[in-house]
């Protein structure tokens, strides 16, 4: 018998599979205390992208190297992407700018950060499906902090919601990039420099 498949490039009127059966994901197991002290004290987007890493191996042993990272002004109702194929997440400049304005604590802003970027990062392993992939964001927190931590708030329920201060973040149209040097530099530093 064959896998599931992750995503399809069918046309939109095929049904297609967009994300493993929830049966397929492993059972928690206790959360890392490590991972919550390094998301707290994380100091760039490389820094948290590295304790999304490690709670994505840990919580589902998948990964994938070799991402980049790009800030760009984009419409506020959206808070990153990742465009499927690529190798490049998006983040949205505007509201982290915003976010950064307004987060209580560094501890806030980062745990802001690591749901945007887990997001994405689940997207580039092949959850496309957006309800899916929320609620893997949400396992994969809730397994790597345990229930109680802020990361896991943010993950199972509405950014939107929690922060309305978002929806008036000076947005764009997405038009101009910034790569972020030194981005996933564990997994690259044997090929970019």
């Amino acid at each position: 018998m064959s896998s599931p498949k992750l995503y399809s490039l069918s046309s939109p009127h095929e049904p297609r599979a967009s994300s493993p059966p929830k049966a397929a994901l492993p059972a928690l197991s206790p959360p890392d205390p490590a991972l919550a002290k390094d998301l707290a004290h994380a100091e760039d987007y490389d820094q948290v992208f590295r304790v999304v890493r490690r709670a994505v191996r840990s919580v589902l042993g998948r990964e994938r190297p070799g991402l980049g990272l790009a800030l760009s002004d984009l419409p506020n109702g959206v808070g990153a992407y990742w465009p499927v194929t690529g190798n490049l997440i998006v983040l949205n400049d505007a509201l982290l700018r915003t976010m950064r304005g307004m987060a209580s604590s560094l501890e806030e802003y980062n745990a802001f950060t690591y749901v945007l970027l887990a997001h994405e990062y689940l997207h580039s392993l092949g959850y496309l499906d957006e309800t899916a992939v929320r609620e893997v964001t949400a396992r994969v927190t809730r397994g790597a902090f345990g229930a109680e931590h802020l990361a896991t708030h943010l993950a199972e329920g509405d950014l939107w919601r929690r922060y309305p201060f978002l929806r008036f973040s000076r947005g764009g149209d997405g038009r101009k990039l910034r790569l972020v040097r030194g981005f996933d530099r564990e997994t690259t530093s044997n090929y970019i420099r």
